[in-house]
């Protein structure tokens, strides 16, 4: 929640605090973010496996545009995660969301280009760790999260059988980022 209430504080700067007077509470537009993020998430997604000549391709464009639609807003993930509870709205959105990056890891694998120990949901957490925040102007932090992508997907291609690693402990599951970025009760 906390990354949610320094996402929601910049754009209430930015925008005044009309955006704010909409909603009844920050939780609310919280949420409204959220579901928006993962939308956001699911048409990039989708574009990408729609317009891209295979699957390599359309992972590594999902991954790209999605730390590129970060802008001036700050990161996307922030607005999907974040401690909120879990209304059946959100549940859809991440259903959504978890069968197009399903698509678009499932794709990768058959093709033989992505390391088979790569998840769908190894990515939700790569791109938040990809959009940190870095003391520079918005355009460089940009430039700098999409090289630093680069540099990750060159670890994420699928290796030569005599150059096979294994990466260390087991990757997320689906539940285990439900429990992540759903408060208690929700």
């Amino acid at each position: 929640m906390q990354g949610v209430l320094l996402i929601l504080r910049a754009l209430l700067r930015r925008g005044g605090v009309g955006v704010y007077r909409r909603y009844p509470s920050k939780e609310l537009l919280a949420q409204r973010m959220r579901l928006e993020g993962m939308e956001q998430l699911v048409t990039q997604a989708h574009t990408a496996l729609a317009e891209e000549p295979d699957a390599w391709a359309a992972l590594a464009r999902f991954l790209h545009d999605a730390l590129s639609a970060q802008g001036s807003s700050g990161p996307l993930l922030p607005q999907v995660g974040g401690r909120l509870p879990a209304t059946d709205e959100v549940v859809a959105a991440a259903d959504r969301l978890r069968a197009a990056l399903d698509t678009l890891v499932g794709g990768a694998h058959r093709a033989g280009a992505l390391r088979a120990d790569f998840t769908s949901a190894d990515i939700p957490l790569l791109l938040e760790h990809l959009a940190a925040r870095i003391p520079v102007t918005g355009e460089r932090a940009t430039a700098l999260h999409l090289r630093y992508l680069d540099l990750v997907l060159a670890g994420l291609r699928a290796p030569a059988a005599d150059q096979a690693t294994i990466l260390p402990g087991p990757a997320p599951d689906w539940a285990e980022l439900s429990e992540l970025w759903n408060a208690p009760g929700g």
